[in-house]
């Protein structure tokens, strides 16, 4: 070893040997000057437990002192507030300083001056500021949950811009950045594409984007103060009609997306377009309001003519009427989906000074709230499923709810599951509820034992299952007649099963509603009836008046549909 280290291990061990000295005197002085007739300290267990600033980050850790009510009054008030609760149930170890901040009364109210009692010294106030922000977050999450959902779908002819507006939507409501955007403009460019790139933030397939047209129901959300909403893309081409008619099924509101550029509106309007099909198809799956967006008013063929606007409305209103849209349930709004004009915020009156009515989402933000069978037993009809370590099942909640851990029933296999996990927009939560558009982690069932139009549902009242059943026919569109032994596809909620008459029962008068006595040989188009249908494989179903979403039918035949209907009885 060296003289300088030899000199500092001497220097420090010195140095040692002087505190020791030091700590010697200064408890021999503290002896002498002991007051050994001072009163008995009594502790006070009430006390908050003391924290030092340097130590605020680990607070959390510590176990919180008694104070004067008992502990579990704490853990009651922090129950109250859902947010509170992590997803396995266990109260935040922070959750009880957040509630004794909200006890405490604000500088606002009136209260007299409180004796001082005994805290942390002053520290910095950005942890003050953290709590609070904490706070805000939670209470966030809280109003998260109470929002009301809504499953809107966007239906129209190809071509008419149903996708480019639900891009747009996400773009003006914050769920796509505006980097993303870029990105995708860019792509879209590169394969000559530049006004699709909005509709690439819903149609994420590779054959999507290259076509331009949507085949599956893209799936996207956006929320409002009040309102949390599942955007559902429809296809719009008439090859992907069935895809269309299962997004249908999911639907609370329908809009009506049509292109006021010259020759498209006629286009999708005339026999063969999909705009009268996809009009009847919404109403068919239940949905009682529809609001059409007169898309395209920027296009030089149009540049916001009231005109055109008013061309395309009075076109569209006698087959809205005769399909069973009532005018209060009927709302036209002119929009751009390129520009965003007229989606949230109002247009310009530079642009269309004649158009007074609110924007497309304050608009849906403010409709009242729908009636909801919050109280039924649960049930869910099955959309798809895939597998990720475990089997995954997505659909709407029609009926009733449910929470992570409960025990269902997959019909028609009779097959009792668990729920491992839920999903609502890819936020895992512990509670779903009914309206929601919810995924489903299921335990004790495979993959290949579920299909789409299986139905998950609550053990004590599962939903009716039968291959044959009696249902009143409307026949919209037939060019021949229909009798016993005709075959055609079902489309009933998410199933689409082939069904054969088996017997007709009677015709329907359609001004009277009265039931021919005689049974009739065959029916034609434009008549009503009730027949008796035979499916070739078991179906998940409810009669009408029960359960309506359950009970709706499409039939459709060498890809046009033909006929809608109800389940007036399950017979076997």
């Amino acid at each position: 070893m060296s003289e300088t280290d030899s000199g500092t291990a001497e220097c420090w061990e010195a140095a040692a040997d002087d505190n020791g000295d030091n700590v010697e005197a200064a408890s021999s002085a503290v002896t002498t000057t002991l007051n050994v007739n001072a009163p008995v300290f009594i502790p006070n267990v009430n006390a908050p437990e003391f924290v030092p600033s340097f130590m605020k980050d680990n607070a959390g850790h510590t176990q919180p002192a008694a104070p004067d009510p008992p502990p579990e009054s704490v853990v009651t008030d922090v129950k109250e507030d859902s947010t509170m609760v992590n997803n396995d149930g266990d109260i935040p170890a922070d959750s009880w300083e957040l509630a004794a901040d909200a006890a405490t009364p604000s500088p606002s109210q009136e209260t007299p001056p409180s004796p001082p009692t005994p805290t942390t010294p002053d520290g910095d106030e950005d942890e003050e500021n953290e709590c609070v922000k904490k706070k805000v977050v939670l209470e966030d999450e809280d109003q998260l949950v109470k929002k009301e959902p809504v499953n809107v779908i966007f239906i129209g002819h190809v071509d008419a811009g149903k996708s480019t507006i639900g891009g747009q939507i996400m773009y003006l409501t914050g769920m796509v950045d505006k980097r993303t955007l870029e990105k995708y403009e860019r792509e879209a460019k590169e394969k000559n594409r530049e006004t699709w790139y909005l509709s690439w933030a819903l149609d994420t397939n590779l054959e999507e984007r290259d076509k331009g047209k949507t085949v599956e129901v893209g799936r996207a959300y956006f929320e409002t103060e009040q309102k949390h909403f599942t955007i559902l893309d429809a296809p719009g081409h008439k090859s992907f009609v069935p895809n269309m008619i299962g997004g249908a099924c999911q639907a609370d509101l329908a809009v009506l997306v049509i292109s006021a550029r010259k020759g498209e509106f006629e286009t999708g309007f005339e026999r063969g377009g999909q705009t009268r099909e996809h009009v009847m198809l919404a109403k068919t799956a239940g949905i009682k309001h529809l609001i059409i967006l007169i898309n395209k008013m920027d296009d030089s063929t149009v540049q916001w003519s009231e005109k055109r606007y008013n061309e395309c409305k009075e076109k569209l209103v006698p087959y809205l009427k005769k399909v069973g849209f009532y005018s209060k349930d009927i709302t036209f709004m002119p929009c751009s989906g390129l520009t965003g004009a007229n989606l949230r915020d109002p247009i310009d009156e530079n642009v269309c000074s004649w158009f007074k009515g609110p924007a497309f989402i304050p608009y849906i933000n403010d409709l009242p709230p729908l009636n909801r069978n919050v109280t039924g037993p649960f049930m869910m009809p099955i959309v798809d499923r895939y597998n990720d370590r475990g089997t995954i099942v997505m659909g709407k909640v029609e009926s009733g709810g449910c929470k992570k851990g409960d025990n269902l029933l997959v019909m028609p296999n009779k097959t009792m599951v668990n729920i491992d996990l839920l999903w609502r927009d890819e936020d895992e939560v512990s509670a779903v509820r009914c309206g929601e558009n919810v995924k489903v982690k299921l335990r004790g069932v495979e993959e290949a034992d579920v299909a789409p139009g299986f139905v998950l549902c609550d053990p004590s009242s599962p939903c009716k299952t039968g291959k044959i059943f009696d249902a009143q026919v409307a026949i919209l569109e037939h060019k021949s007649i229909i009798c016993a032994g005709y075959s055609a596809v079902c489309h009933m909620h998410t199933v689409a099963e082939e069904v054969t008459v088996k017997l007709l029962i009677c015709t329907v008068d359609k001004k009277t509603g009265e039931r021919s006595k005689v049974r009739p040989r065959f029916v034609k188009q434009e008549q009503i009836a009730i027949m008796r249908f035979e499916a070739t494989g078991v179906i998940c179903m409810e009669a009408f008046k029960d359960y309506p979403q359950l009970g709706r039918f499409t039939l459709r035949d060498e890809g046009k549909t033909i006929a809608i209907g109800k389940v007036l009885k399950v017979v076997e």
